[in-house]
């Protein structure tokens, strides 16, 4: 079978080149991304005995809003080509579609406390600074990190964790 990033490029690229609004897009199709991400709904999907019709009306309504006409088409090209499983991938490659037009990246902050507004402001501003371009920051409670943060920006990672300096430290003095 083909790599599931393989068979989300064509369906991202075609959904981004059709939709006028790619950030309203982003919303309803991160929803559809977050319904298709189910075990149990593929198992449904996958029945033989379920009817795309059947499909299409569990996912639209599950999502909790209704979808422009862009979605629906979208939603059933998907349930009658058997490609519900790619939807993450489908959605994720768009928001790097989306992200690119607009000269911005995704950011997840890991951080072993809250962060309260004020203070992932200054974070964002200092990230934005270091990484170049615009962030589109979340945040991840992870209490392992003892302290500090750890920042993902598509493959860059950037640990000023307390838990990293641990593990340097561990290094230095096995050596």
């Amino acid at each position: 079978m083909a790599e599931l990033a393989t068979i989300a490029r064509p369906y991202a690229e075609a959904l981004f080149k059709s939709v006028p609004d790619a950030g309203a897009a982003t919303q309803w199709l991160d929803a559809l991304a977050a319904v298709a991400a189910d075990a149990q709904l593929l198992a449904f999907a996958a029945n033989p005995k379920a009817q795309d019709q059947q499909v299409f009306d569990v996912m639209s309504g599950a999502i909790g809003t209704t979808l422009p006409p862009a979605g629906q088409n979208f939603l059933r090209a998907l349930i009658e080509n058997g490609r519900l499983p790619a939807l993450p991938e489908i959605a994720a490659q768009f928001r790097v579609l989306n992200n690119s037009r607009s000269g911005t990246s995704d950011a997840v902050v890991y951080s072993a406390f809250p962060i309260d507004a004020q203070a992932l402001s200054s974070v964002s501003a200092a990230l934005e600074k270091r990484f170049g371009r615009k962030l589109n920051l979340t945040v991840e409670q992870q209490p392992e990190l003892i302290g500090g943060v750890r920042v993902v920006v598509g493959d860059e990672v950037l640990d000023t964790s307390v838990k990293a300096r641990l593990e340097q430290m561990k290094v230095a003095l096995t050596a």
